[in-house]
């Protein structure tokens, strides 16, 4: 599978979650780059949390379509990033 963020450079999205939904506290259900249109996540594949500093960084692997993506949630400003998938 190719990497949806093709451009190699983290992008602020704006995303539609879920929060508390049984098993899974946070789950994107959609995202949107500055100027296109909503991009509708199909598959949460993996979460994680790593810690920076004073913030928590949820990561969430997801399927678009066919295509991996990253979404990153920001604890500490509440900001959504769309990171390259490594």
């Amino acid at each position: 599978m190719k990497n949806f963020n093709n451009n190699n450079k983290t992008e602020r999205v704006e995303v539609m979650a879920l929060f508390g939904y049984e098993m899974t506290p946070c789950q994107p259900l959609s995202f949107k780059r500055p100027g296109d249109v909503e991009t509708e996540v199909t598959e949460l594949l993996r979460t994680q949390i790593r810690f920076a500093g004073q913030a928590a960084i949820h990561i969430f692997d997801v399927l678009v379509g066919r295509e991996r993506a990253r979404l990153e949630f920001n604890s500490r400003d509440l900001s959504w990033h769309l990171t390259p998938v490594a």
